[in-house]
């Protein structure tokens, strides 16, 4: 089913689609994803309301929110990386409903450095900076350093007309399509559980939020 407008997040970017209900003359189906097709987001429902009918649509919210605190918890580690001025980065993520992984490009890393970033992003969230979306032209998305970090990323930014940027105010600034809180606060906090060897520089870390 295709809506003329929405909320529900269709995926992208490592972050799962949404899912919830669509209400619409006293009935209630479920849907049970959205996905991206061309320019429209088309929702999979369990059954459907007659075209034209007026919708209400209700997202499952918990694990909406869920999402969108991994999501800037991503971004506050990716920050946090570039700002120390090492030579890692984070190269790749996954959301989950309840976890979220990255992969590290960090050749220093350690257990102890690992542990140093998460007290250092628990830190950031404890004193809570604002996040904000906002929209700029493609040129100049183009004149702001770093902008895109991910090869995919940079071949987007040469195609798109108007750039979606994420930022964390007075730390980062992403490209970046996906859905986030509003403030760090939102985030709780980042606790590490799993790390996986991915090659001599290559690490996957995996955390969860309290």
């Amino acid at each position: 089913m295709v809506l003329d407008r929405t909320a529900f997040y269709p995926g992208g970017g490592g972050q799962p689609p949404d899912s919830g209900f669509i209400e619409f003359g006293g009935s209630r189906i479920a849907v049970t994803e959205a996905s991206k097709e061309d320019d429209a987001v088309v929702h999979r429902v369990q059954g459907a309301p007659p075209s034209g009918a007026r919708v209400v649509g209700e997202l499952d919210w918990d694990r909406r929110y869920a999402h969108m605190r991994l999501h800037t918890a991503i971004h506050l580690l990716d920050a946090l990386i570039l700002r120390r001025g090492t030579e890692g980065q984070i190269t790749g993520g996954q959301i989950y409903d309840d976890r979220a992984r990255v992969d590290f490009d960090w050749p220093e890393f350690s257990r102890e450095a690992l542990e140093g970033l998460v007290e250092e992003a628990n830190r950031e969230i404890s004193n809570g900076r604002r996040v904000l979306a906002r929209y700029v032209s493609r040129d100049e998305a183009m004149s702001i350093p770093n902008l895109a970090r991910t090869a995919p990323g940079r071949e987007l930014l040469n195609r798109l007309e108007m750039v979606r940027i994420i930022e964390i105010e007075g730390l980062d600034a992403q490209m970046d399509g996906g859905t986030h809180v509003s403030n760090l606060r939102e985030i709780g906090r980042i606790a590490a559980t799993r790390v996986e060897n991915k090659g001599r520089r290559n690490k996957r870390v995996e955390f969860t939020l309290g």
